[in-house]
C-alpha cells in the first residue's frame, strides 16, 4: 500500500513538472513572439548625434554668434562692420547707427538670445519704451521690448510676432534684468515664386511658452498686411529703434528636416 502510494505521488509530481515546463516553454514561445512583433516598429538608424550641453553654456553643435568680446559675426545692414557698443560681454545697439545683421544665413534654426531694456523710462510710454526686434531671415519679427507694466497693442509687446499674433503670456521682468528668448523657427518653403508651405516659429520667453507653433502669415510690416516673396536661407537682424537695448549669449542650432 506504501509502495503504490510513493509511485502515485511520483506520478503526480511528474506530471506536475511537466505541466509547469510545458507552460514555461509556452510562455518563452510567446515571448520571442512579441519580441519580434514589436522588433517590426523599431527603427535604428539613422542614429542620433551626440550633442553634449552642459548647463548654462551653449549645445556643442551651436554656432555662436556672440563671443562676448566682439561682433566679428556680424554686419552693419548698410554694409561694412557692425558700429554697435560692446562692454562688460555684451552688446548694445548704438542708436542712429542702424540694424546689423549675421554674417552667416540661416533657414530653419533654434535661436537662444538674451537681451536687456534700459532703466530710463522716464517719458516712455507704448512702442517708444526701448523698442528693438529680431528679424528671422530678415523678414519676420520677434518683437523686443519694454512690456513691464507698459501697455501697447497686444500684437506689438515683446515676444509678439510683430502685427501678427500675441504672445500667450507677459513674462517680462523689469527694466535693467536680463530676458531671454528660445524660438524655433522654421523657414517657409516655395515652389518658384509660389509659396507651398508657411514658415512657423515657437518662442520661450523667460521658459515660458508664449507662441506656440504660430503660423506667420509673412514679412513683417508695420502697415498693411503681410504678405511673401520667395527667399532663400538668410541673415538673422536685429534692429536699432534708437534705444539702447543689450544683448549677450546668442546662439544658433541649424536644424534639418527629416527629408535631409
Amino acid at each position: 500500500m506504501i509502495k503504490l502510494m510513493k509511485n502515485t505521488s511520483l506520478g503526480i509530481l511528474f506530471i506536475c513538472m511537466t505541466t509547469i515546463i510545458s507552460g514555461y516553454s509556452i510562455a518563452q514561445e510567446e515571448q520571442t513572439l512579441r519580441e519580434k512583433m514589436a522588433q517590426k516598429s523599431e527603427i535604428w538608424e539613422p542614429v542620433p548625434m551626440v550633442v553634449s550641453a552642459p548647463d548654462g553654456q551653449p549645445p556643442s553643435d551651436a554656432i555662436i554668434l556672440f563671443n562676448g568680446k566682439d561682433l566679428s559675426g556680424w554686419l552693419a545692414l548698410k554694409g561694412g562692420e557692425a558700429p554697435w557698443f560692446v562692454q562688460n560681454g555684451s552688446f548694445m545697439v548704438k542708436p542712429g547707427s542702424g540694424d546689423i545683421k549675421t554674417k552667416q544665413s540661416f533657414c530653419d534654426i533654434q535661436l537662444h538670445m538674451e537681451w536687456k531694456t534700459p532703466t530710463d523710462v522716464e517719458g516712455l510710454q507704448g512702442q517708444q519704451r526701448n523698442n528693438s526686434g529680431i528679424f528671422l531671415q530678415q523678414r519676420y519679427e520677434i518683437q523686443v521690448l519694454d512690456s513691464y507694466n507698459n501697455p501697447t497693442y497686444a500684437n506689438g509687446q515683446a515676444a509678439s510676432v510683430y502685427k501678427q499674433s500675441i504672445p500667450l503670456a507677459n513674462v517680462m521682468r523689469p527694466a535693467g534684468q536680463w530676458q531671454y528668448y528660445d524660438i524655433i523657427y522654421t523657414g517657409p518653403r516655395f515652389n518658384g515664386k509660389a509659396l507651398s508651405e508657411p514658415a512657423y516659429v515657437t518662442v520661450l520667453h523667460n521658459g515660458v511658452l508664449v507662441q506656440n507653433h504660430v503660423e506667420i502669415q509673412g514679412k513683417t510690416e508695420w502697415i498693411g498686411a503681410p504678405s511673401y516673396k520667395a527667399h532663400e536661407c538668410a541673415p538673422l537682424q536685429l534692429q536699432d529703434h534708437g534705444n539702447q537695448v543689450s544683448f549677450r549669449n546668442v546662439w544658433v542650432r541649424e536644424l534639418k528636416s527629416k527629408s535631409e
